[in-house]
């Protein structure tokens, strides 16, 4: 069992407790915080308003609220596609939340076909992201979608 499937399974047995977006984002923000090598922060922005606002988190204090389409979290959102970013002083608009981030992952989450939240991960090394990772926390997130209630 590879380590994103262990993630997987691991949020499957959180979720039995309670399906709740927010305890459920709050343990998936640790739960990869705490299994991922090299990162300052990961955590979830959810969709209010045509915008971004923070939601559960692990790491530094982050940016409270992201435009649609700006930086990397609001260009996954807009775009509807994951953003893996080797150097995120290179990305158009990027949003310097953390300085000390250099390399990002950001990945839409959806409910009934909208995007409705995009995990983020950042971390201080540059290229931290790999296909490997992409993939795998893709699977992360759709494991995630099945389980989430947003209210």
């Amino acid at each position: 069992m590879n380590k994103y499937n262990l993630l997987s399974a691991q949020l499957e047995a959180l979720s039995e407790s309670s399906r709740n977006y927010i305890p459920l984002l709050s343990n998936a923000s640790a739960l990869i915080y705490e299994n991922m090598e090299g990162l300052n922060w990961a955590g979830f922005y959810l969709v209010k308003d045509g915008e971004l606002l923070l939601g559960p988190f692990q790491g530094k204090v982050a940016c409270v609220r992201i435009a649609k389409g700006k930086g990397v979290c609001g260009t996954a959102y807009e775009t509807d596609q994951t953003q893996r970013v080797e150097d995120v002083h290179q990305f158009p608009g990027h949003i310097a939340c953390d300085s000390a981030s250099n390399s990002e992952i950001v990945i839409p989450i959806h409910s009934n076909g909208e995007v409705v939240a995009v995990l983020d991960i950042d971390s201080p090394s540059l290229n931290r992201f790999s296909l490997e990772d992409q993939e795998g926390l893709e699977e992360f997130v759709k494991k995630l979608e099945g389980l989430l209630e947003w209210e």
